[in-house]
């Protein structure tokens, strides 16, 4: 049996590989397996050799501390690999496909998985609808920043690539498939996103770069992208987006220089619970920022996708409310406007087999426009401190030296 290493959080601002469990189909306990799932029998589960793994915000968000995530669990949901065994559950998926993982486990049998609202399956996490690879209060499904994982539900959840050899030459374009592609495309779509949309995208992290990548395939007339930080910015710029700057006055007033005009059709929050001020308050956390400021650039009438996360419990909330996800909203403001919006988990597998065939017959360059960087397992402690200061870059671990 091969061996196993995995990046495990060890405390704020502390991320380190260790030697862990080989994955069995067994869901062993360990930090952060909620009870009811110690024991799991899971024969219709695949045991993958991961090809990449990438650093996503949400993973960012634990190692700040600003989550509940128990010390030692293992980190990553963003995940892209190789079948090397399956279950005796399984009947499609075979030994040797390579394979994108969507964040969300989900089951595929439940009325939610039925309905495709995969990203609320009722069936995997025993404290309420939803879950994750990696990740606080989702279950405790082993992460996938490691050289090996076990996916559960395998037929339901893997998307296998047509051509392994064609995959690879993409590969940097097709892990992004697991969560960012999807989830930027679907705070793009939630908000309205169509042809001839003006639309202003909150955050230029690669979430929000997506979203904004999103918005171009979706035929949007201009894309406009809002943050605090000028490299990111510029990456935006680098795919012909506009780009405001939110600590250089009011938003309103940058965008009718750009559209001749205050508002937008659409807006995305691609930011979420670590939101900070515009304007002379730009720097200071301030949770409800970016929501309060898409309510007043939206157009009456137009919507708001929020693929942003919101947390139930931040130990390092701003005040008591923020501490347990209360926010100070202007939801008089959205009401008066009749916005439309939508939260949650991206459902990822409502859009990431359209997708994969944009990335494979030369549609969207995903991998340029949120910058791609390889990184070794070994080295991804260092691009957790490095892309917690700001760089604009999307990290991409190859554990095993696979990618070209």
């Amino acid at each position: 049996m091969a061996g196993n290493r995995g990046i495990a959080y060890m405390g704020t601002g502390k991320t380190e590989v260790q030697s862990i469990d080989y994955p069995t189909f067994v869901l062993q306990d360990g930090p952060g397996v909620n009870p009811d799932n110690v024991g799991r029998q899971v024969p219709h589960g695949a045991i993958l050799k991961v090809v990449t793994t990438n650093i996503c915000g949400s993973d960012q968000h634990m190692v700040r501390g600003r989550t509940t995530a128990p010390e030692g669990l293992i980190l990553g949901h963003e995940i892209t690999g190789e079948v090397v065994e399956v279950g005796p559950g399984v009947e499609f998926i075979k030994e040797g496909d390579l394979c994108s993982v969507p964040f969300n486990i989900a089951c595929g049998r439940c009325w939610n998985c039925k309905e495709r609202k995969t990203g609320i399956c009722l069936n995997v996490n025993p404290d309420r609808p939803g879950s994750a690879y990696g990740y606080v209060d989702m279950g405790g499904w082993v992460g996938g920043q490691a050289e090996y994982v076990m996916v559960p539900y395998a037929d339901w959840n893997l998307l296998r690539f047509p051509d392994k050899d064609q995959a690879m030459e993409k590969i940097l374009d097709l892990t992004m498939l697991s969560d960012i592609f999807p989830t930027g495309f679907h705070g793009a779509v939630s908000a309205g996103v169509g042809v001839g949309s003006t639309v202003y995208v909150a955050g230029a992290g690669p979430v929000g770069l997506a979203a904004a990548a999103s918005a171009q395939l979706l035929g949007a007339a201009v894309v406009v992208v809002g943050d605090l930080n000028e490299d990111r910015l510029a990456q935006a710029r680098s795919f012909g987006c506009e780009t405001v700057d939110v600590s250089k006055g009011d938003i309103g007033d940058q965008l009718a220089q750009l559209l001749g005009e205050p508002e937008v059709d659409c807006g995305v929050d691609a930011v979420g619970f670590e939101a900070r001020g515009h304007g002379a308050g730009a720097g200071e956390e301030q949770p409800a920022a970016v929501l309060n400021s898409l309510m007043t650039i939206t157009k009456a009438g137009g919507g708001l996708g929020i693929p942003g996360l919101y947390v139930t419990g931040d130990p390092g909330g701003v005040d008591d409310a923020a501490k347990e996800g209360s926010l100070s909203l202007r939801l008089g403001l959205g009401w008066a406007k009749s916005h439309f919006f939508m939260t949650g988990q991206c459902p990822v597998m409502t859009y990431h087999k359209g997708l994969m065939r944009a990335i494979l017959h030369d549609r969207v360059q995903i991998a340029k426009a949120v910058n791609a960087t390889t990184v070794s397992l070994d080295d991804a402690p260092a691009a957790y401190a490095d892309f917690d200061s700001g760089v604009a870059k999307k990290y991409v671990i190859d554990p095993h030296g696979m990618v070209a």
